[in-house]
């Protein structure tokens, strides 16, 4: 079955450890990084599922947080999910 995606995937074989956190800061969690493009991940998540909490989030990339995506929930398959990166609008030069 041919895939239509816009970016080639990136598929780590054993799954790198990474943690989610709520846009808000109120909960994280930890997920593991099983692909990756240049516009969205699949991941899948450690513990039960709470769908409600995941429709936006951050992926943090850094153990410490400073390098983050912001993510927002596409689809749910058992405990996988796949998310789309958000970017931030271009500013205007001046």
């Amino acid at each position: 079955m041919a895939q239509s995606r816009k970016a080639s995937r990136v598929r780590f074989e054993r799954g790198v450890p990474m943690h989610m956190m709520a846009i808000d800061g109120t909960w994280q969690r930890a997920c593991t990084l099983l692909d990756a493009s240049d516009s969205g991940a699949k991941l899948r998540i450690d513990g039960p599922l709470q769908e409600a909490h995941l429709k936006e989030f951050f992926l943090l990339l850094s153990s410490f947080g400073a390098a983050y995506r912001r993510c927002q929930l596409v689809w749910v398959n058992g405990d996988q999910i796949g998310v789309m990166f958000l970017r931030e609008p271009q500013k205007k030069g001046k």
